[in-house]
């Protein structure tokens, strides 16, 4: 503990970086591991800084950040109870009372995660609690925070943007000489954040009507046809995926920031890169991983703002803001002829990491574990990038492509694949239907209540062909855009409202 309190002050220092304190904390867990059938008092009462109870939000499979985290607090001698993922409201604050733990860590990577957070916080208001609530997770903001999650709990509720700088803000909130400034620091910039907030909330939108009017207007002259119509599935081999990893994002999960491959200059990533790609080989080599997909294509019109296709009615959404630079107002929509076309989708997925990473953990090296589902995540990104490649030579648009991985990685290529949840599609519930229209669950791919996907390192998404497609932002929407997009989907107000909360400020 004495060497890792060591380590822990060079990770805050910045002298290390967040692998080396995973892989340091692994030969701390292990030397423990041996020394305890030899120690008469396993854990001896009142010695650890602080407990910390943590848990990645109903409805949500994602952990990797939660259980870096976890790590690095546990490095810091920090007591962590880890919950998991999918867990309840009731269950991590029965929980917190139950181990008297001084703070609750929420961790989510899809928007819908963003209520549970807010019903933690209103829970934890309506139980009278007062420990500290740290928010955290891809999809959380520091001003989601300020706007919705604290203002339904009356303390501490604090944004954290990654695990280098959990254990600042944790040691800070159970100080009591330096938690007064931290507090004051964080309401101050709340306070500002819902000043913001509010100001863009009274930027004009275009009405609905005038937004379709500046849509943006393409040409259909150039429709290629797939060879088939209907789905097939496909499981590559691992090796086969592998030249298509975007490493950059991988590091990313590690909190190294850089552009790949000069990111290699850095020691620690080095290091990290070299031990990812022999754990790569080992999964090459024993299969542990499995890659299961399936994709397809159907004839499709637009239809308004929607995409019909195969009896079923894909919803979008059109952006409603004020351009003054004569920018169209764009849905995806667009880009399918409303006179007959083809569109595409897919759903792909790595099996088996959670498994392999258990296996990892069991043998406390947390690192091996956590490098395991950043892979998969990889892999998974992989696979959608692969099998995209084989759509568009299939379409026939693609057959000429000599794309390098860079290429790849820089969507040097015609078409777009944009996903339910992201900001061109931002409802997660359309899922369902993508994944009715595939069958998903055949190739073992399922959802959540909150729509997130089953394995966690799975991707899905669809496929347009045209050759101006192009991602954006769907931004803010109105009322009048709310009202329609539920009646299209046969939806209640209140259902649409709630996918859609991000949208509508």
């Amino acid at each position: 503990m004495d060497g890792m309190r060591i380590v822990g002050d060079l990770f805050g220092s910045g002298r290390m970086f967040l692998p080396q304190v995973v892989k340091s904390a692994r030969a701390m867990k292990r030397a423990v591991a041996y020394l305890e059938p030899f120690m008469e008092d396993e854990k001896e009462g009142g010695s650890a800084q602080g407990k910390v109870v943590l848990a990645t939000v109903k409805g949500d499979v994602h952990d990797i950040g939660k259980n870096i985290v976890g790590v690095v607090l546990g490095c810091n001698n920090y007591e962590i109870v880890d919950l998991g993922v999918m867990v309840p409201a009731e269950t991590i604050l029965d929980t917190a009372v139950e181990q008297g733990a001084d703070i609750v860590g929420l961790s989510g990577l899809i928007t819908p995660s963003l209520d549970q957070m807010v019903e933690v916080a209103s829970e934890m208001e309506r139980r009278g609690y007062s420990i500290p609530l740290l928010i955290g997770g891809a999809t959380t903001s520091r001003q989601h925070t300020a706007v919705k999650i604290a203002p339904a709990y009356s303390h501490e509720t604090v944004h954290v943007l990654d695990a280098s700088r959990v254990v600042e803000v944790v040691s800070k909130l159970l100080d009591d000489d330096r938690r007064g400034t931290l507090l004051e620091e964080n309401r101050d910039l709340q306070e500002r954040l819902r000043e913001q907030h509010e100001a863009k909330q009274r930027r004009p939108l275009l009405s609905l009507a005038e937004a379709r009017a500046a849509r943006e207007v393409v040409s259909f002259d150039d429709l290629p046809k797939p060879p088939f119509t209907g789905t097939d599935e496909l499981r590559p081999q691992i090796g086969e995926l592998a030249p298509y990893i975007d490493w950059q994002f991988f590091f990313h999960a590690w909190d190294l920031k850089g552009k790949f491959p000069a990111i290699l200059d850095n020691p620690a990533a080095r290091e990290l890169h070299d031990d990812a790609l022999g754990l790569l080989d080992e999964i090459v080599r024993d299969g542990s991983l499995e890659a299961r997909g399936v994709y397809g294509f159907w004839p499709a019109r637009a239809e308004g703002d929607d995409v019909l296709l195969n009896g079923t009615r894909l919803c979008f959404l059109r952006q409603q803001a004020v351009n003054g630079d004569g920018r169209p107002n764009r849905c995806l929509s667009d880009y399918v002829s409303p006179s007959g076309d083809h569109i595409g989708a897919f759903a792909v997925a790595i099996h088996g990491a959670e498994e392999l990473a258990v296996h990892y953990q069991r043998a406390h090296d947390d690192y091996s574990a956590i490098i395991v589902k950043a892979l998969a995540d990889r892999l998974a990104e992989a696979f959608a990038e692969f099998l995209h490649a084989q759509a568009r030579r299939d379409w026939g648009y693609g057959s000429g492509e000599r794309l390098s991985t860079d290429d790849l990685i820089a969507e040097h290529y015609r078409g777009i694949r944009p996903a339910f949840g992201y900001p061109a599609c931002p409802d997660h519930s359309e899922k369902a239907t993508l994944f009715t229209l595939l069958d998903a669950p055949a190739v073992g791919i399922t959802l959540t209540e909150s729509f997130a996907m089953m394995p966690a390192a799975s991707v899905s998404g669809l496929y347009f062909s045209h050759p101006q497609a192009k991602y954006f932002n769907v931004g803010r929407i109105g009322r009048d855009q709310l009202e329609d997009y539920a009646a299209r989907k046969g939806v209640s107000l209140e259902a649409a409202e709630k996918w859609l909360r991000p949208n509508l400020g």
